[in-house]
């Protein structure tokens, strides 16, 4: 038998029992920091990433939820967008527009003095589209205008209204009044200018 093992042999009890207790801490030291808490750690990573999968798949099942919603709303903002297109014209439709307001004069017996379209004003996106108008003719016919101005299918504001030469003319009150109509158009992409172009110039 081997010296050292036969001196452990010969031990008593008392040192072989605490020897062992010693191994078995040492084992299972060992086996904790080598083996266990790797694992451990390991599992808590995993368990983090669990959880954050488990919070987006809770989100994505509200969102799933919500999306008959998110699609009429969608679907009613598409509808708001095509109902103001339809009351701002793109750059051929002016044409169009201002002849539309002259009939709209004329029709209710107004004569034209003065027609003149002034430089467009660019905005963000659109564009404003100033018109000085004169005309002359009765006071209903004046009021009649506006009102059919303010019901065509396009916007077209009026403003700087004034009132001139007020006469009786075969037995019917006359006016001239001079003012402004504005309407608007979209400018098209290549119309808009890009803020960071002036920065460049800058």
């Amino acid at each position: 038998m081997h010296p050292q093992v036969e001196k452990i042999v010969n031990l008593p009890m008392k040192q072989k029992m605490a020897g062992l207790l010693v191994v078995i801490v040492a084992l299972g030291a060992t086996y904790y920091f080598l083996l266990q808490k790797p694992k451990d750690v390991e599992l808590k990573t995993l368990q983090g990433k669990l959880d954050k999968i488990r919070a987006e798949i809770g989100e994505t099942r509200k969102l799933a939820n919500n999306l008959p919603k998110f699609r009429a709303e969608f679907e009613g903002l598409k509808k708001d967008l095509d109902s103001a297109l339809t009351e701002l014209p793109n750059s051929k439709e002016i044409p169009t527009l201002l002849t539309s307001i002259t009939s709209a004069g004329k029709s209710v017996g107004l004569d034209f003095l003065a027609f003149r379209p002034k430089p467009e004003v660019p905005k963000e996106f659109y564009a404003e589209v100033p018109v000085d108008i004169v005309v002359s003719g009765p006071f209903l016919g004046i009021a009649n205008f506006f009102v059919a101005v303010g019901n065509l299918p396009r916007i077209v504001n009026i403003s700087n209204v004034s009132f001139s030469d007020i006469r009786n003319d075969r037995g019917r009150n006359v006016v001239k009044v001079t003012c402004q109509a504005t309407t608007f158009r979209f400018m098209d992409k290549s119309e808009i200018k890009d803020p960071k172009d002036d920065k460049k110039k800058k």
